[in-house]
């Protein structure tokens, strides 16, 4: 049985993306989760039977996981045995980011409560519900992980980042100048790099 990598998109993304990943997994089968979960809850009963029926059938498995995919797998995923994950510009603290987006968009709690969700104006919505399950429901992750970051990621800040790395005792790895979406020659020469450095 081949060890596989499951690929875990981030939002706006897809499971085609997984294809960059197999040259650099070349031992290992590279799969591209094609979830469709808007929230932890949702990716719960989402993430869990997909993984479990992949972890009967391999040796071992890996995750590779973008933004709001690390964040959706951190809390389906913990306790099943991943073996590894490597997660890129990771969602880490969403209570954090929800009172950020509040903040940015004038909301305040009491009006986020009474009206349950509201639209901030940018294409995102504010929901009470996702802040209150963020608020009890915080990240506990033990799977070995190592973290790209970078220097200009406008979601997550460096100071949440180093917390996190910190708490759950992983690796950081900050591209100077890097953004929150890897996406140019360089910025992708440069996560390839720090795959290899890793695997």
């Amino acid at each position: 049985m081949k060890n596989i990598v499951v690929y875990i998109h981030g939002k706006g993304g897809s499971a085609q993306e997984a294809a960059h990943y197999q040259p650099l997994f070349a031992d290992s089968d590279v799969l591209g989760f094609d979830y469709e979960a808007r929230t932890p809850w949702d990716a719960k009963e989402e993430f869990v039977p997909f993984f479990e029926h992949i972890l009967k059938n391999r040796r071992s498995v890996t995750i590779v996981a973008n933004s709001i995919g690390a964040f959706f797998a951190m809390h389906a995923l913990q306790g099943m045995g991943i073996k590894k994950a490597y997660f890129i510009s990771p969602i880490v603290n969403m209570q954090k980011l929800i009172e950020k987006m509040m903040s940015q968009a004038r909301v305040s709690e009491d009006k986020l409560r009474d009206r349950g969700e509201l639209d901030t104006g940018s294409g995102e919505k504010l929901s009470w519900k996702y802040l209150c399950y963020a608020r009890e429901h915080p990240i506990c992750w033990t799977v070995p992980t190592h973290i790209l970051y970078g220097e200009k990621d406008d979601l997550t800040s460096f100071e949440t980042i180093c917390e996190f790395a910190n708490q759950a005792q992983v690796t950081l790895t900050v591209m100077k100048n890097g953004e929150h979406w890897f996406h140019t020659a360089e910025q992708m020469r440069f996560l390839d790099d720090w795959l290899r450095s890793y695997s």
